[in-house]
């Protein structure tokens, strides 16, 4: 009889499952604004910059499954698959494209931490430009088929621009943090 490798060592299960739960508590806390906001994609970087790309995927994974069978992971204390099939449903779906751009971005070989930091800053920008893709598509498909026609650009207007500048704090905090981490976990 062979034995098999598990694909994760109980560490690597462990901090994926807090990871989650950190998606999950951050998702919760809204920040009043003109158009609020969560700090779910702050998380979700934290993950991946933390993690990497295939442990933060699988963090962003369970994140998204839990919250599909019903757990109230979403922002607004929601769960269940009304939610992931509703109009914002693909901005969370969409986290997963981010995290495996990251971890695509990943498998570059480069020269030095400076590269490695630039290459994965601009994983975490096309990554979360891509979500924002599928997650706009997911709205204006949704919304239309339940409320009428929609305008991309109205879309984009309540859905995407307002979350931009938001979103590239959060991406910088959650760099820094993970950075600041990683030096004190390595001492």
């Amino acid at each position: 009889m062979s034995e098999t490798k598990s694909k994760f060592t109980v560490r690597e299960m462990v901090l994926i499952a807090l990871m989650a739960v950190l998606i999950a508590v951050c998702s919760w806390i809204s920040i009043p604004a003109a158009v609020p906001f969560t700090l779910q994609t702050f998380a979700v970087f934290c993950a991946l910059s933390l993690l990497g790309g295939k442990n933060g995927m699988f963090s962003v994974i369970v994140y998204i499954l839990l919250g599909a069978i019903g757990i109230p992971v979403f922002s607004g204390f929601n769960g269940g698959l009304g939610v992931l099939l509703g109009s914002t449903g693909g901005y969370i779906i969409g986290f997963v494209i981010l995290a495996a751009v990251y971890w695509a971005a990943e498998k570059i070989p480069v020269s030095s931490a400076k590269v490695r930091l630039v290459l994965d800053i601009s994983a975490l920008v096309l990554g979360t430009a891509l979500c924002y893709a599928f997650g706009t598509l997911w709205f204006v498909h949704v919304y239309s088929s339940k409320n009428g026609a929609i305008e991309m650009y109205d879309a984009l207007k309540w859905c995407v621009l307002p979350f931009i500048p938001f979103d590239v704090i959060k991406l910088v905090l959650a760099v820094i943090v993970s950075k600041t981490v990683k030096t004190y976990a390595n001492k």
